[in-house]
């Protein structure tokens, strides 16, 4: 191996440890905060809030004693914990960081809304945003080529007469009463049992 090339091998080598120790780190930190909301050690609030007029009690403590409830906690916790298994193997985790995106974005808007803009946390995702970016690109060829082959076939397979689209927005107003019916009859069900 010439000295170029060895050169090259450690800039290939030492890019692959840094995705590699960003993909645990990113899967650490998901774990991390799935698990305390599955353990009660994330949301919720204190009796002392819970004593106070809801106008004394500010934003973020209101989202926390909001996010406190069940399934919306258990699901949150429980999706950022299998994100987190997905990152930390090769094989998932070009998987593990899309579906990580929308967690950090989640957690960004919930931060920005209820915490202010300019907070740790409001600073620190976008940089989980960039270390997951970072992850995508380094399998770049991978990605490449999963979407061309989504998007290959995706030419519309039937042609359409002009009336059938003049019918979609009568039909999808009946598509939507079918999807009704059991919430009229749960309702019904309620209202002889009541």
């Amino acid at each position: 191996m010439t000295e170029i090339d060895k050169k090259k091998f450690n800039k290939a080598k030492l890019w692959d440890y840094f995705i590699l120790v960003a993909r645990v780190w990113l899967a650490w930190t998901l774990f991390r905060y799935g698990w305390a909301k599955l353990i009660d050690g994330q949301f919720g609030v204190s009796e002392a809030t819970m004593d106070l007029p809801l106008k004394e009690i500010d934003l973020f403590r209101i989202s926390w004693y909001l996010a406190d409830h069940e399934p919306f906690k258990s699901f949150i916790g429980i999706s950022q914990i299998v994100t987190a298994g997905l990152l930390v193997y090769k094989r998932t985790a070009i998987i593990g960081a899309f579906i990580s995106i929308p967690i950090w974005l989640n957690i960004l808007m919930w931060d920005m809304t209820f915490m202010g803009l300019y907070t740790g946390f409001t600073i620190r995702i976008p940089y989980y945003l960039v270390l997951t970016s970072l992850i995508i690109w380094h399998a770049k060829d991978k990605v490449l080529v999963a979407l061309q082959t989504l998007l290959k076939g995706s030419s519309i397979k039937y042609r359409f007469p002009l009336w059938t689209y003049l019918l979609i927005i009568p039909l999808g107003f009946v598509i939507e009463l079918v999807g009704g019916i059991p919430i009229a009859i749960v309702y019904y069900v309620k209202q002889l049992f009541s």
